[in-house]
């Protein structure tokens, strides 16, 4: 059988980044860029009410300009 791509070894579900930062946004949080540089940045998962819960790397463009534009 050949490897399951949305299930990484602790068959939890791969997220897409975008996926990601939009479904926490949908549920009342924010996100905000903390560093960024030409190939990937790295964006803060925080709740509603401001402190970050949160970190994680991404090289997706979409979820970086998201993010950038949902921190404004």
């Amino acid at each position: 059988m050949p490897p399951d791509d949305t299930a990484t070894s602790s068959s939890r579900p791969v997220v897409a980044d975008l996926d990601r930062v939009h479904r926490w946004v949908d549920f009342g949080g924010t996100c905000r860029v903390v560093q960024q540089d030409a190939d990937r940045a790295i964006i803060a998962l925080c709740r509603c009410d401001g402190p970050e819960v949160e970190r994680f790397t991404s090289a997706d463009p979409a979820a970086v300009q998201y993010a950038l534009g949902a921190s404004s």
